[in-house]
């Protein structure tokens, strides 16, 4: 308990650090005495790339668990014993956890940040600079930045242009908190998209979530208040699953049809506890892919090998009966 307090990490984090140390000869235990540091000679050395730290924002937003699924499933396969920690959305907190990782002597760190800025945090300016191997799965602007994510513009595109060739012409879009990059990205493809196919942005059908973020809160908050548009969009684009998944839900309790009176398309291709009422035609962002290649990137920094600095990977589209082409 003592050590999860020091570190801010969870007491399952601390128990299988400890397991692992143990494992691996740094420490052994004795039943009713405690846990003890081994003698060097005693120690077995240490095989495959060793330990990395994961960094989330938050173990309740579904695509980066996603992604923490995928990196527990691929790290053991590569050598690799996976710590986990998450901030709870407070950056000061972030910022602690990535230090005590690097005290805990960690090899590298795989980096969901909460800084919902366009500048770079500067704990991973640090770690980049002092060349400390890292690797974000946030999405980040920099391009010097490690980064491995999806191309968010392509696939807002893809969004908006399922909702034209299902034939809706007046369209919306449920943007982010302002000041979000990734919101203000995948707007740019939904603008880009609108362009395309000569249709008109209508700046009364752009919704934002409140400063205080809650996504599936937003959304709903946001549909409860989309029968006081004089003329509604025929068809939405929602920055995420969860904001769509609330908006949907608001929609449906107000006596509106999906895809009937509003077409909807979300973003992230996230598992629901609780399915939608209608299933949601969303893109997909390969998580499984995003664990893999950042893994590949951290290791090769660990080993000191040539590495690609920044992957965009390719979305697809899910096509559900939220929106029917």
């Amino acid at each position: 308990m003592e050590l999860a307090k020091s570190y801010d990490v969870s007491l399952i984090t601390i128990k299988k650090a400890l397991a692992e140390l143990i494992r691996d000869g740094f420490l052994y235990g004795r039943v009713g005495k405690g846990t003890f540091v081994a003698k060097i000679g005693a120690r077995k050395r240490e095989a495959g790339v060793g330990t990395i730290g994961l960094v989330l924002t938050d173990f309740n937003n579904p695509f980066f668990m996603q992604i923490s699924h995928h990196l527990e499933e691929h790290s053991s396969t590569r050598g690799c014993k996976l710590l986990f920690s998450y901030s709870s959305n407070d950056f000061k907190r972030e910022e602690n956890q990535i230090h005590h990782f690097q005290e805990m002597g960690v090899k590298g760190l795989i980096i969901a940040s909460t800084e919902h800025t366009n500048r770079v945090p500067q704990i991973v300016r640090e770690l980049h600079e002092t060349h400390f191997p890292y690797v974000m799965i946030s999405y980040i602007e920099d391009p010097a930045i490690h980064y491995v994510g999806t191309d968010h513009e392509r696939g807002a595109m893809m969004a908006t242009e399922c909702l034209i060739h299902s034939g809706c012409q007046r369209l919306g879009y449920i943007n982010a908190e302002k000041n979000n990059p990734l919101g203000a990205l995948r707007r740019q493809g939904f603008l880009l998209a609108l362009r395309e196919h000569g249709l008109d942005y209508i700046p009364e059908f752009e919704f934002a979530f409140p400063a205080s973020r809650e996504d599936y809160e937003s959304g709903f908050a946001i549909g409860e208040d989309f029968y006081r548009l004089p003329d509604c969009p025929d068809g939405v684009f929602a920055f995420n699953d969860q904001s769509a998944l609330g908006f949907e839900r608001a929609l449906k309790a107000g006596g509106l049809r999906i895809p009937g009176d509003v077409s909807l398309v979300g973003f992230d291709d996230v598992t629901f506890p609780i399915p939608p009422p209608v299933p949601l035609t969303t893109i997909h962002q390969p998580s499984d892919q995003i664990a893999d290649k950042a893994l590949e990137v951290l290791i090769s920094q660990i080993e000191n090998k040539p590495f690609v600095p920044r992957t965009i990977l390719k979305p697809t589209i899910i096509h559900r009966e939220s929106c029917c082409i």
